[in-house]
């Protein structure tokens, strides 16, 4: 196995593990956009109070915050945990049952195509280069060195967000009372088409289909809460 050859998964995991991240964070900043912008026009369909408005929409970017951050450290600290656990439990099988797990790695990559000699002298090489990554790696898809991060994730999520949220409260603060809600939803839109066509760009899907998916998707939300606030400043 040539220096090239070894090194390259590395490097297309790394590559994969900041699509994640980006991804992630495009995915984000559509739910700030979303959930925020509905929040404004809900408001906006009751009331023209710059106060009101400001209150309404900061707590729901600082709540929705605030949740974005919670749930991804919940959910990356169980993959962590889980993580760990594997990573443990590979560590005290090549302690205690090494020769069985050199036999294991070898049908590995036997299945995989290699002849079986060939499969044997690349598990003994791996192994004595660093049996845990090896096993960790083959068996797992896993590298010990890339465990991931809860609080990482939390930052990550609760920063794009609160950009995402920023957009429809800023539009609908700084643009004057009657052309508010026409502002507001246009300045979503082209958000929400810009998120589309980004996260479709990373994950490789039609940009098209996800501009639109995105435009109709926040479109019905703040017509619905628009419709709603509307009703309820009327009633009230």
């Amino acid at each position: 196995m040539s220096t090239a050859d070894a090194t390259e998964p590395d490097l297309h995991q790394g590559v994969g593990d900041r699509l994640n991240w980006l991804r992630a964070g495009v995915l984000g900043a559509n739910d700030g956009i979303v959930s925020v912008a509905g929040i404004v026009l809900g408001v906006l369909g009751a009331t023209s109070d710059s106060g009101v408005l400001l209150t309404a929409g900061t707590a729901g970017l600082v709540a929705g915050a605030l949740s974005m951050a919670v749930g991804e450290y919940v959910s990356v600290s169980t993959q962590k945990d889980t993580q760990n656990a594997l990573l443990a439990l590979e560590r005290r099988e090549l302690a205690e049952m090494p020769e069985q797990e050199l036999v294991e790695l070898a049908e590995i990559y036997e299945a995989k195509g290699i002849p079986a000699d060939l499969a044997h002298q690349v598990a003994v090489a791996l192994t004595e280069r660093d049996a845990l990554r090896a096993h960790a790696e083959a068996e797992l898809n896993l590298d010990p060195d890339e465990v991931v991060k809860p609080w990482q994730a939390a930052w990550a999520s609760m920063v794009s967000f609160t950009v995402g949220a920023l957009l429809p409260l800023l539009a609908a603060l700084l643009i004057p009372s009657p052309a508010q809600v026409v502002a507001t939803v246009s300045a979503v839109l082209v958000a929400l088409a810009l998120t589309g066509a980004v996260s479709a760009r990373l994950g490789g899907a039609s940009v098209g289909r996800a501009v639109l998916r995105t435009m109709v998707g926040g479109a019905v939300a703040m017509a619905v809460t628009y419709g709603i606030g509307s009703l309820v400043g009327v009633a009230v």
